[in-house]
């Protein structure tokens, strides 16, 4: 039994020693398998690591496109491929993309790129599909296009060429902008007659092979002739582009001026051409009125990018030419063609046609604006005339002027400083300011005392003489008047003779609080709505009056008070119109309705009866309006003399005259008139300017 239980257990021991050999060697395979597993991982991530790419063919396109949006043209060149950059150098690829783009002033340019890229040849070539649109001088432009790219050094760079640009233009193609002028709409007058347009001029230039042997002399006499320096002459005439046998333009003249034409055409190497440009024909006698126009600067441009300016464009600077940009602009038309290399049209990416402006009709008549300039073109004033029942404007005329004329030719410098520097102040608009009234104003006074009740029309004052004074506190100041009338000291001597010691009482029998609400209901410190900017009327700077002096003085068109000439049309308006007051407009219609402004500032009886005492200003004899008569015509008026002086005892100051009249019946051609000199002291005080005006009004009542 010993020997058997040994022999078995020799038999075990040798079996384990087997299985155990045997589990090495099954062991051994999984091992390596394993290994081989992680050796060939580790290679994976190695081989992706070294392939791994810099840009997709996304991301390259989006980075191009984002710098041409920037006009960062060098930029985009770096993301071209290396075969495209040998077949076109960086500045020639810079300087075709810049003058394209610029030159048809692409903005705005939107790229969206559509789908997933198409690849080819194991991904080395990929192609992107994109959409384009983009703002340009001759509108929106869009087209669908593809972009080609390769990959070089694990980044995809584009395979460019100038279909990239659009898709229709080859490398030997050119992208040409045309333009087609548009006209600027004129402005008319109310009978049609031309205030600003399209005109011939005189456009004098040199022919430099033919100034002859005295070509300095030449030179010098025809800069004395049209105010140029030799040396402005002498830029023009050494311009790359001249040629002996070349027009040279120099500037325009008038072709009314045939003084200067002769004078200039006794020079040797001149030729004078017609040529069609923005006129004026009434010139300074409409200067402020028409205003004038210039070519846009860049910061214009800037200003109204957008709004179809280009800078071949002309914008109003001033006056009505500036008031009606919108209406009167012209958009030059513009397309977008591409060409061969001997100019043949290939294609059209984009057309805009030209829009002339539209032409304005205003309710000016052109003969008494001219009438107006002419009487008061010798002194500085301004005068504004309207239809008082339609409110319709008839004239705004301010002295002296300019004349747009030399705005659109082209001025000298020296010219504009002589503009600049006269003491009259031609470039000054006056009608668009403020001034104080003087008498005139009395019969706002007059309006407003009656309808508060303030003043009794019938009741007499009493005669207080010459000049007078509220009581001592008033020191050594006293109201004056000119006329000791002898008569009864009522409402209507009172604008007859012009009592400024009555209308000093009234105002202060008025008092401040009411002149100031009565103010503000006919319109003061409220611009008027009208379609020029107007300074507005004011009765004081800081919306008080401040004592009972300046109140005195208010009451006869003095003290702190301003009153803006069309704005005092308006207010007389409402002795025609029952008490209301009307808008002013320059705008023609065929069949004007009256806009009331001022909705009954005062009763209908109250207007009635000032309007009544006005009449007898001019009616009777004795009245400062008597030379303002016009037989056949019934009128209301008033004169004024505001006195500008550092105080009572100065006799250095200015007299400003005034003169308002206005037709009271159902006319043909009614009109409220208000003119003034700035200064009548020596001229016959406020009668220079009735007399003035008279003519003005006798003229346009014919």
């Amino acid at each position: 039994m010993r020997r058997r239980d040994v022999i078995d257990l020799a038999s075990r021991k040798s079996y384990r020693q087997r299985r155990k050999a045997q589990t090495k060697k099954k062991k051994w395979p999984v091992f390596a398998a394993i290994i081989f597993v992680l050796i060939a991982g580790a290679g994976v991530v190695l081989v992706w690591n070294l392939l791994k790419i810099k840009s997709t063919p996304q991301e390259t396109a989006k980075k191009y496109f984002a710098f041409l949006n920037k006009g960062k043209y060098e930029q985009m060149y770096d993301l071209l491929s290396t075969e495209v950059k040998k077949n076109i150098k960086k500045d020639d690829f810079v300087d075709r993309n810049k003058k394209i783009y610029e030159g048809i002033s692409a903005q705005n340019i939107k790229v969206t790129l559509k789908g997933d890229p198409e690849y080819k040849d194991g991904r080395k070539e990929a192609m992107i599909s994109y959409s384009t649109a983009m703002d340009t001088s001759a509108g929106e432009v869009t087209f669908d296009n593809k972009m080609k790219l390769n990959m070089e050094d694990r980044a995809y760079c584009i395979d460019w060429d100038s279909s990239l640009i659009f898709p229709s233009l080859e490398d030997d193609y050119k992208v040409q902008i045309n333009t087609e002028s548009a006209k600027r709409g004129s402005i008319l007058d109310r009978n049609g007659q031309m205030l600003a347009g399209q005109g011939p001029v005189s456009q004098v230039g040199i022919v430099p092979g033919k100034l002859g042997e005295s070509r300095a002399d030449s030179i010098r006499k025809i800069g004395e002739i049209l105010d140029m320096t030799e040396d402005a002459i002498n830029q023009e005439l050494d311009a790359s582009y001249v040629q002996d046998d070349s027009f040279v333009p120099l500037k325009e003249i008038s072709k009314a001026d045939k003084e200067t034409e002769e004078k200039l055409l006794g020079i040797p190497g001149i030729l004078i051409q017609d040529k069609e440009e923005r006129v004026y024909p009434l010139g300074g006698a409409a200067g402020q009125l028409t205003g004038y126009v210039q070519a846009v600067t860049a910061d214009d441009l800037k200003d109204l990018e957008g709004k179809g300016y280009s800078e071949n464009s002309v914008i109003g600077k001033s006056g009505l030419e500036r008031a009606f940009e919108d209406k009167l602009k012209a958009k030059d038309g513009h397309s977008i063609d591409i060409v061969t290399a001997d100019g043949t049209k290939m294609d059209t990416i984009a057309f805009k046609p030209a829009e002339n402006g539209e032409d304005i009709q205003v309710t000016v008549d052109s003969q008494m604006q001219k009438n107006a300039y002419e009487q008061f073109s010798s002194d500085p004033g301004t005068l504004a005339a309207m239809n008082p029942k339609t409110g319709e404007v008839l004239a705004l005329v301010s002295t002296p002027a300019y004349d747009p004329n030399e705005f659109v030719m082209g001025m000298s410098d020296k010219r504009w400083n002589d503009l600049n520097g006269d003491k009259n102040k031609p470039l000054m608009n006056r009608f668009n300011t403020s001034w104080t009234p003087g008498s005139t104003f009395k019969a706002i006074t007059a309006a407003i005392g009656v309808d508060t009740g303030k003043i009794n029309p019938d009741e007499n004052k009493g005669n207080v003489g010459l000049k007078w004074q509220k009581d001592a506190s008033w020191g050594n100041y006293y109201v004056t008047t000119l006329t000791d009338y002898g008569a009864e000291v009522n409402l209507e001597n009172a604008l007859v003779y012009s009592d400024n010691i009555y209308f000093a009482r009234a105002a202060l029998d008025i008092g401040g609080d009411t002149m100031i609400q009565k103010f503000k209901t006919m319109g003061f410190e409220e611009e008027m709505p009208f379609e020029l900017t107007l300074s507005a009327s004011t009765y004081d700077d800081d919306d008080k009056i401040d004592s009972d002096i300046q109140l005195a003085d208010t009451g006869y068109g003095q003290g702190q008070l301003l009153v803006n000439p069309l704005h005092m049309t308006s207010m007389y308006t409402m002795f025609v119109n029952g008490g209301n007051m009307l808008q002013p407009t320059i705008i023609y219609q065929e069949n004007p309705q009256a806009k009331v402004w001022k909705q009954q500032v005062v009763s209908r009886e109250t207007a009635e009866l000032v309007k009544n005492d006005l009449i007898q200003v001019i009616e009777n004899p004795s009245g400062t309006g008597a030379k303002a008569k016009i037989d056949g015509v019934t009128m209301l008026g008033k004169t004024g003399t505001a006195e500008l002086k550092e105080s009572q005892d100065d006799t250095s100051g200015v007299e400003r005259g005034w003169f308002v009249c206005e037709t009271t019946e159902d006319i043909a051609k009614p009109f409220v008139i208000a003119g003034m000199v700035d200064d009548v002291k020596q001229k016959g005080g406020s009668n220079y300017v009735t007399e003035k005006v008279r003519a003005i009004a006798e003229a346009y009542s014919r």
